[in-house]
């Protein structure tokens, strides 16, 4: 073969190279328009979920939340809501609504009885038996009624009604690489292990489990563990 014929071989070679390469670019290019389609139209579907129902459930509540304001004030003088700031999807910061079921000095006595954490991992303060909890919070923390203003954090997009649970930034600082996994999704208001056994479960099958909710999240999953947190709670296994 001479000179030039080597160069019309290579040519045609190249020529055939470069049409393979530009039909996968196209096809992959496809693909991610498809995924990016798929996982966008779950998001939409998924909030138009979290405003709907967030609504209503605000206002089907209206009265219970009436009470529960009442009991709180009567049990201990103050603030009947108590807001606090979480991390949410990506790191960013917002402020989590609850109901008051401490005493308005809980966050100054904390230092006092950090010595006597019963959550295994460190990470998070949890207290079977925790002092600063008045008898009306124990009652709406047992019932996870403490957790319902969050319903308002849902309507606004800051929490979904399904997720890894919102850390509190001291948290977030000690999270481990594989830990701030859970910060790559929208956090809720109940989770995989709100449904397993909430602070019975030690910190880290706690960041599993939020990991593999995040990695195998859909529509129907979250359906699954909304019909799962009625029994959870009203069995109020973990609680505390």
């Amino acid at each position: 073969m001479n000179d030039e014929d080597l160069r019309n071989e290579l040519l045609r070679r190249y020529s055939r190279l470069s049409y393979r390469r530009g039909g996968v670019s196209l096809r992959m290019l496809l693909k991610r328009w498809l995924w990016r389609g798929v996982i966008g139209g779950t998001y939409l579907v998924k909030r138009l979920i979290d405003a709907t129902a967030s609504i209503i459930l605000m206002i089907l509540l209206t009265p219970l939340f009436v009470v529960i304001m009442a009991l709180i004030y009567k049990s201990s003088p103050g603030p009947v809501f108590y807001k606090q700031t979480r991390v949410g999807r990506w790191g960013k910061l917002f402020t989590m609504w609850k109901f008051r079921s401490m005493y308005l000095d809980a966050d100054q006595r904390l230092k006092e009885i950090m010595a006597q954490n019963e959550m295994s991992g460190g990470v998070i303060f949890k207290m079977k038996n925790d002092p600063r909890i008045f008898p009306v919070g124990k009652f709406i923390r047992k019932a996870s009624i403490d957790e319902l203003p969050q319903l308002w954090n849902v309507l606004k997009g800051d929490m979904s009604l399904v997720g890894p649970r919102p850390a509190l930034p001291s948290e977030v600082n000690q999270y481990s690489l594989q830990d701030r996994q859970r910060l790559e999704v929208i956090p809720g208001i109940t989770c995989i292990w709100q449904v397993s056994g909430r602070s019975n479960i030690p910190f880290p099958q706690q960041v599993q489990l939020d990991v593999q909710y995040i990695q195998s999240q859909s529509i129907w999953l979250d359906i699954k563990l909304l019909l799962q947190t009625v029994p959870a709670v009203l069995l109020s296994r973990g609680a505390y």
